[in-house]
């Protein structure tokens, strides 16, 4: 299916304007979700608002939005007041600044879009792209849309431009919160830890490789109720032994990768010494 773009926008840098348009990167499937009904004749539901104070049911047209400053204290705003809040969408991603690619740690990502060239912004876009890979860079700039200013990165991918929507630092928790755990390492476990991970490592990243097994197996089960069948259960597991020694754990990871390497031993022929 061919790519549609969600937008446009400028990106800037200095003096040049590079005019794109904006595609999603990826699309995350719908989770399976279910509808309340009526358990005794199999009606949908609908979501009704009820005043907290008075207990009257009430409709959308005499809704307002507040903002709580202190406990059940609130400020109403009215929909001309709302969009005089919001940021205004101009469309210009602004770079501020260019650094290495590993000073960004993947765990400020949020989301990817696909930057393509916009008419007339061809040679722009592929001089930044191709500028970006030779200097082993990214930009760092911001944008707003949809009532929000957003950080984002760009980088060069294949050729293309890659703009990453990043988190800002007080959206991030400081991971010097987390504990760490007050214990040595021995090196002879370190070394078995990693031939573990060497028997288990691959080259490159085939996510093709993987899929979302529950996901198929609720849709199989739902499609089994919709022909008038019966779900089956899915039989459990058998829990697995817990090895509490560290050591045994991972000669034990290691067992698997040893017993093919063995060459398999030669059968003794009946009559000859």
């Amino acid at each position: 299916m061919a790519a549609h773009s969600i937008g446009s926008a400028t990106v800037s840098f200095g003096l040049v304007s590079v005019p794109v348009q904006m595609y999603a990167a990826g699309e995350s499937k719908a989770a399976i979700s279910f509808n309340l009904l009526h358990k005794k004749d199999g009606s949908r539901l609908k979501q009704q608002y009820i005043c907290a104070k008075d207990g009257e049911q009430v409709e959308r047209s005499d809704m307002v939005k507040g903002y709580e400053f202190q406990k059940g204290q609130y400020v109403i705003f009215t929909p001309e007041e709302l969009k005089a809040l919001e940021e205004r969408g101009t469309g210009a991603i602004e770079i501020k600044e260019f650094l290495p690619a590993q000073q960004v740690d993947r765990i400020w990502l949020d989301r990817t879009y696909y930057l393509g060239a916009d008419k007339g912004g061809e040679r722009a876009y592929r001089l930044l792209a191709e500028a970006l890979e030779e200097s082993k860079r990214v930009a760092i700039g911001q944008y707003a849309a949809r009532g929000k200013q957003y950080l984002v990165m760009i980088r060069p991918l294949e050729g293309r431009l890659v703009m990453e929507q990043l988190r800002y630092a007080d959206e991030i928790r400081d991971i010097g919160e987390i504990p760490i755990p007050k214990t040595d390492v021995k090196d002879q476990e370190l070394q078995l830890a990693i031939k573990v991970i060497d028997q288990g490592a691959v080259d490159a990243f085939q996510p093709e490789k993987y899929k979302d097994n529950v996901r198929e197996r609720m849709q199989e089960q739902i499609e089994r109720k919709v022909e008038g069948k019966q779900i089956t259960e899915e039989p459990e597991e058998a829990p697995k032994t817990r090895v509490l020694d560290l050591m045994q754990a991972l000669k034990q990871s290691l067992e698997p990768a040893a017993a093919a390497e063995k060459p398999a031993k030669r059968k003794k022929v009946a009559g000859k010494r």
